[in-house]
C-alpha cells in the first residue's frame, strides 16, 4: 500500500523512474529522432528539386532557355515556379492540369 504523504509519494515516483533504466524520457528522444528525420528529409528535397537545378528570375527567361533547348533538339521542356526558392527551374516532366 502506498503512503498518502507527498514526500513519500516523490520518494516511489523517484525510486520508480530510476528503475526504468533511463526509459523516463523515451517518448522525447523518439521525438527528437523523428524532427531530425524529417529535417534531413527536407534538406534532401530541397537539394534534389531546387539547390541542383539551374534557377531563372523570371518566367520570360525561363521560356528562353526552353526556346534555346528547343534550336539544339531538346523538346517537351517546362517551367515551374519553385517552391523553395522562387526562381523558376524547368522540368521534363509534363505539366499537371490546373
Amino acid at each position: 500500500m502506498t503512503s498518502r504523504k507527498r514526500s513519500a509519494l516523490a520518494k516511489q515516483t523517484a525510486a520508480f523512474k530510476a528503475g526504468l533504466g533511463g526509459m523516463d524520457d523515451v517518448f522525447a528522444r523518439e521525438e527528437e529522432r523523428r524532427n531530425a528525420q524529417a529535417h534531413e528529409h527536407d534538406e534532401a528535397l530541397r537539394r534534389k528539386a531546387c539547390e541542383s537545378k539551374n534557377r531563372y528570375r523570371s518566367r520570360a527567361d525561363a521560356e528562353a532557355a526552353i526556346a534555346s533547348c528547343a534550336e539544339h533538339g531538346t523538346r517537351g521542356l517546362h517551367s515551374y515556379r519553385c517552391p523553395y526558392c522562387n526562381g523558376w527551374h524547368l522540368t521534363s516532366k509534363p505539366q499537371r492540369e490546373k
